[in-house]
Protein backbone atom coordinates (compact mmCIF):
# COMPACT_ATOMS: atom_id res chain seq x y z
CA UNK A 1 0.00 0.00 0.00
CA UNK A 2 0.94 3.54 -0.54
CA UNK A 3 1.05 4.81 3.30
CA UNK A 4 3.35 1.66 3.87
CA UNK A 5 6.47 3.65 1.03
CA UNK A 6 8.30 5.41 4.37
CA UNK A 7 10.84 3.33 4.92
CA UNK A 8 13.70 4.20 7.67
CA UNK A 9 15.52 0.98 8.15
CA UNK A 10 17.24 0.93 4.50
CA UNK A 11 19.34 3.63 2.43
CA UNK A 12 18.26 4.93 -1.00
CA UNK A 13 19.56 3.42 -4.27
CA UNK A 14 19.99 6.41 -5.99
CA UNK A 15 20.69 9.75 -4.97
CA UNK A 16 21.66 13.40 -6.91
CA UNK A 17 25.47 12.70 -6.85
CA UNK A 18 24.61 9.39 -9.52
CA UNK A 19 23.57 12.53 -12.25
CA UNK A 20 24.95 15.39 -11.25
CA UNK A 21 28.15 15.02 -9.93
CA UNK A 22 29.85 17.01 -6.52
CA UNK A 23 27.60 18.84 -4.64
CA UNK A 24 27.92 22.33 -5.33
CA UNK A 25 27.75 25.90 -3.46
CA UNK A 26 26.41 28.80 -5.24
CA UNK A 27 23.67 30.76 -3.44
CA UNK A 28 21.29 29.62 -0.14
CA UNK A 29 18.34 30.71 -1.34
CA UNK A 30 16.46 29.63 -4.15
CA UNK A 31 13.17 30.83 -6.19
CA UNK A 32 10.86 28.65 -8.05
CA UNK A 33 7.61 29.53 -10.09
CA UNK A 34 5.59 27.60 -12.14
CA UNK A 35 4.72 29.69 -14.89
CA UNK A 36 6.67 30.07 -17.92
CA UNK A 37 5.49 33.17 -18.84
CA UNK A 38 6.74 35.01 -15.24
CA UNK A 39 9.86 32.47 -15.59
CA UNK A 40 10.65 33.94 -19.14
CA UNK A 41 9.75 37.82 -18.01
CA UNK A 42 12.35 37.41 -15.09
CA UNK A 43 14.75 36.08 -17.07
CA UNK A 44 14.57 39.27 -19.35
CA UNK A 45 14.54 42.00 -16.49
CA UNK A 46 16.92 40.40 -14.05
CA UNK A 47 21.18 39.83 -14.49
CA UNK A 48 21.44 36.02 -14.52
CA UNK A 49 24.09 33.60 -15.53
CA UNK A 50 23.34 29.83 -15.73
CA UNK A 51 24.77 27.43 -13.20
CA UNK A 52 23.17 24.20 -13.67
CA UNK A 53 20.96 21.91 -15.02
CA UNK A 54 17.49 20.11 -14.35
CA UNK A 55 17.87 16.75 -16.58
CA UNK A 56 15.30 14.85 -17.68
CA UNK A 57 14.85 12.11 -20.63
CA UNK A 58 12.34 14.45 -22.57
CA UNK A 59 13.62 18.15 -21.83
CA UNK A 60 16.27 19.95 -19.93
CA UNK A 61 16.26 23.09 -17.33
CA UNK A 62 18.31 26.01 -16.64
CA UNK A 63 18.96 26.63 -13.37
CA UNK A 64 20.33 30.80 -13.15
CA UNK A 65 21.68 32.55 -10.31
CA UNK A 66 19.92 36.02 -10.16
CA UNK A 67 21.72 38.84 -8.90
CA UNK A 68 19.27 40.87 -7.34
CA UNK A 69 20.85 44.08 -5.17
CA UNK A 70 24.09 42.15 -4.25
CA UNK A 71 21.95 38.99 -3.87
CA UNK A 72 22.72 35.92 -5.03
CA UNK A 73 19.34 33.83 -5.76
CA UNK A 74 18.94 30.18 -7.32
CA UNK A 75 15.93 30.41 -9.84
CA UNK A 76 14.21 27.89 -11.83
CA UNK A 77 10.82 26.40 -13.39
CA UNK A 78 9.38 23.66 -11.55
CA UNK A 79 8.11 21.12 -12.90
CA UNK A 80 4.25 20.60 -12.26
CA UNK A 81 2.85 18.36 -10.00
CA UNK A 82 4.40 16.84 -6.23
CA UNK A 83 6.49 13.97 -7.47
CA UNK A 84 8.20 16.50 -9.92
CA UNK A 85 8.30 19.32 -8.09
CA UNK A 86 9.48 17.66 -5.06
CA UNK A 87 12.07 16.16 -6.89
CA UNK A 88 13.29 19.69 -8.41
CA UNK A 89 13.83 20.54 -4.96
CA UNK A 90 16.12 18.21 -3.99
CA UNK A 91 18.09 18.40 -7.46
CA UNK A 92 18.47 22.28 -7.28
CA UNK A 93 20.07 22.09 -3.38
CA UNK A 94 22.31 19.54 -4.24
CA UNK A 95 23.31 21.84 -7.53
CA UNK A 96 23.05 24.87 -6.47
CA UNK A 97 23.63 24.71 -1.83
CA UNK A 98 20.50 26.56 -1.50
CA UNK A 99 18.51 25.48 1.43
CA UNK A 100 15.98 27.95 1.91
CA UNK A 101 13.10 27.37 -0.92
CA UNK A 102 10.18 30.08 -1.66
CA UNK A 103 7.62 28.40 -3.68
CA UNK A 104 4.22 30.30 -5.22
CA UNK A 105 1.45 28.97 -7.58
CA UNK A 106 -1.57 29.05 -8.24
CA UNK A 107 -4.69 26.84 -6.78
CA UNK A 108 -8.57 26.07 -7.30
CA UNK A 109 -10.65 27.77 -4.15
CA UNK A 110 -12.68 26.32 -2.49
CA UNK A 111 -13.84 29.39 -0.76
CA UNK A 112 -14.19 31.83 -2.48
CA UNK A 113 -15.52 34.40 0.22
CA UNK A 114 -12.06 33.21 2.35
CA UNK A 115 -9.78 33.74 -0.76
CA UNK A 116 -10.97 36.36 -3.05
CA UNK A 117 -8.65 39.21 -3.24
CA UNK A 118 -5.85 37.53 -1.09
CA UNK A 119 -3.02 35.61 -1.06
CA UNK A 120 -2.44 32.03 0.32
CA UNK A 121 -0.92 30.96 3.25
CA UNK A 122 -1.52 27.27 3.66
CA UNK A 123 -0.92 25.74 7.11
CA UNK A 124 -1.53 22.14 6.34
CA UNK A 125 -2.08 19.87 3.62
CA UNK A 126 -4.29 17.17 2.19
CA UNK A 127 -1.91 14.51 1.48
CA UNK A 128 -4.46 13.30 -2.03
CA UNK A 129 -0.66 12.04 -3.92
CA UNK A 130 2.14 9.93 -3.94
CA UNK A 131 5.20 11.78 -2.90
CA UNK A 132 5.20 12.55 -0.05
CA UNK A 133 4.05 8.82 1.74
CA UNK A 134 8.25 7.91 0.48
CA UNK A 135 9.31 11.06 2.81
CA UNK A 136 6.83 11.38 5.77
CA UNK A 137 5.36 8.73 7.66
CA UNK A 138 1.44 8.59 7.14
CA UNK A 139 -0.99 10.96 7.83
CA UNK A 140 -3.75 12.54 5.92
CA UNK A 141 -1.98 15.89 6.65
CA UNK A 142 1.19 17.54 6.90
CA UNK A 143 2.08 20.64 8.52
CA UNK A 144 3.59 23.72 7.12
CA UNK A 145 5.72 24.24 9.28
CA UNK A 146 6.90 27.97 8.30
CA UNK A 147 3.36 29.37 7.55
CA UNK A 148 3.42 31.39 11.37
CA UNK A 149 6.90 33.28 9.70
CA UNK A 150 5.37 33.67 5.95
CA UNK A 151 2.23 35.36 8.06
CA UNK A 152 4.56 37.81 10.07
CA UNK A 153 6.49 38.67 6.85
CA UNK A 154 3.44 39.06 5.16
CA UNK A 155 1.81 41.43 7.72
CA UNK A 156 4.99 43.32 8.14
CA UNK A 157 4.84 43.49 4.29
CA UNK A 158 1.20 45.04 4.44
CA UNK A 159 0.10 41.95 1.96
CA UNK A 160 -3.41 41.21 2.02
CA UNK A 161 -4.06 37.11 3.07
CA UNK A 162 -5.67 34.15 4.43
CA UNK A 163 -4.05 31.22 6.18
CA UNK A 164 -5.72 27.72 6.07
CA UNK A 165 -6.11 24.68 5.19
CA UNK A 166 -5.00 23.46 1.16
CA UNK A 167 -5.38 20.11 -0.75
CA UNK A 168 -2.89 18.41 -2.64
CA UNK A 169 -3.86 16.20 -5.88
CA UNK A 170 -2.47 15.92 -8.76
CA UNK A 171 -5.02 13.74 -10.38
CA UNK A 172 -6.18 17.12 -11.55
CA UNK A 173 -9.76 15.58 -14.02
CA UNK A 174 -10.80 13.95 -10.34
CA UNK A 175 -11.07 17.04 -8.32
CA UNK A 176 -15.22 15.57 -7.82
CA UNK A 177 -17.60 17.00 -6.10
CA UNK A 178 -17.97 14.95 -3.00
CA UNK A 179 -14.10 14.69 -2.55
CA UNK A 180 -14.08 18.48 -3.03
CA UNK A 181 -17.19 18.74 -0.03
CA UNK A 182 -15.27 16.66 2.43
CA UNK A 183 -11.86 18.55 2.35
CA UNK A 184 -13.92 21.97 2.30
CA UNK A 185 -15.26 20.44 5.57
CA UNK A 186 -12.28 19.68 6.97
CA UNK A 187 -11.14 23.61 6.33
CA UNK A 188 -9.48 23.26 3.30
CA UNK A 189 -9.70 26.25 1.32
CA UNK A 190 -7.74 25.85 -1.84
CA UNK A 191 -6.58 23.85 -3.83
CA UNK A 192 -3.66 22.81 -5.78
CA UNK A 193 -1.08 20.23 -6.98
CA UNK A 194 2.74 19.75 -5.11
CA UNK A 195 2.56 21.47 -1.84
CA UNK A 196 2.22 17.68 0.56
CA UNK A 197 4.87 16.52 -1.38
CA UNK A 198 7.40 19.59 -1.26
CA UNK A 199 7.06 19.66 2.29
CA UNK A 200 7.52 16.00 3.35
CA UNK A 201 10.82 16.53 1.52
CA UNK A 202 11.76 19.80 2.68
CA UNK A 203 10.76 17.96 6.13
CA UNK A 204 13.28 14.75 5.67
CA UNK A 205 16.21 16.78 4.30
CA UNK A 206 16.19 20.03 6.82
CA UNK A 207 15.23 22.19 3.69
CA UNK A 208 13.33 25.35 4.44
CA UNK A 209 10.04 25.92 2.13
CA UNK A 210 8.14 29.34 2.31
CA UNK A 211 4.98 28.79 -0.02
CA UNK A 212 2.20 30.99 -1.00
CA UNK A 213 -0.80 30.43 -3.24
CA UNK A 214 -3.47 32.91 -5.27
CA UNK A 215 -6.51 30.93 -6.41
CA UNK A 216 -7.90 31.64 -9.86
CA UNK A 217 -10.25 29.25 -10.44
CA UNK A 218 -13.07 28.69 -7.76
CA UNK A 219 -14.31 24.64 -7.67
CA UNK A 220 -17.53 25.35 -5.39
CA UNK A 221 -19.68 26.89 -7.32
CA UNK A 222 -22.35 24.91 -9.28
CA UNK A 223 -20.69 24.98 -12.66
CA UNK A 224 -17.00 25.32 -13.33
CA UNK A 225 -15.04 27.96 -14.93
CA UNK A 226 -11.38 28.25 -15.27
CA UNK A 227 -11.89 32.06 -15.54
CA UNK A 228 -8.99 33.71 -13.33
CA UNK A 229 -6.71 30.73 -13.45
CA UNK A 230 -4.46 33.11 -16.25
CA UNK A 231 -4.18 35.63 -13.98
CA UNK A 232 -3.47 33.53 -11.00
CA UNK A 233 -0.58 31.57 -12.99
CA UNK A 234 1.26 34.33 -14.33
CA UNK A 235 0.55 37.59 -13.02
CA UNK A 236 4.66 38.51 -12.04
CA UNK A 237 3.97 40.38 -8.36
CA UNK A 238 4.21 36.73 -7.12
CA UNK A 239 7.57 37.15 -7.89
CA UNK A 240 8.18 40.60 -6.69
CA UNK A 241 6.96 39.59 -3.31
CA UNK A 242 9.02 36.63 -3.11
CA UNK A 243 12.23 38.87 -3.90
CA UNK A 244 10.87 40.47 -0.57
CA UNK A 245 11.06 37.45 1.05
CA UNK A 246 14.29 36.57 0.04
CA UNK A 247 15.37 40.09 1.84
CA UNK A 248 13.56 39.89 4.77
CA UNK A 249 14.92 36.15 5.47
CA UNK A 250 18.72 36.82 4.12
CA UNK A 251 18.95 39.66 7.09
CA UNK A 252 17.78 36.69 9.65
Amino acid sequence: MIIDSFDTESEAIISPSSFNGEKKQFCHIAIATFSREIYARVLELIPKEQIGELKAANLIKPIWLLDVHGLKIAFYLSGVGSALAATDIIEVRYITGAETFIVFGSAGSLDKEKTSGCYVIPTESYRDEGMSYHYAAPSDYITIKNADALETMFQQLDIPYTKGRVWTTDAIYRETRNQMQKRKAEGCIAVEMELAGMQAVCDFHGIELYDFLVTGDVLDQPVYSSEGLHEANHDLDKFYIALKLVEMIDKR
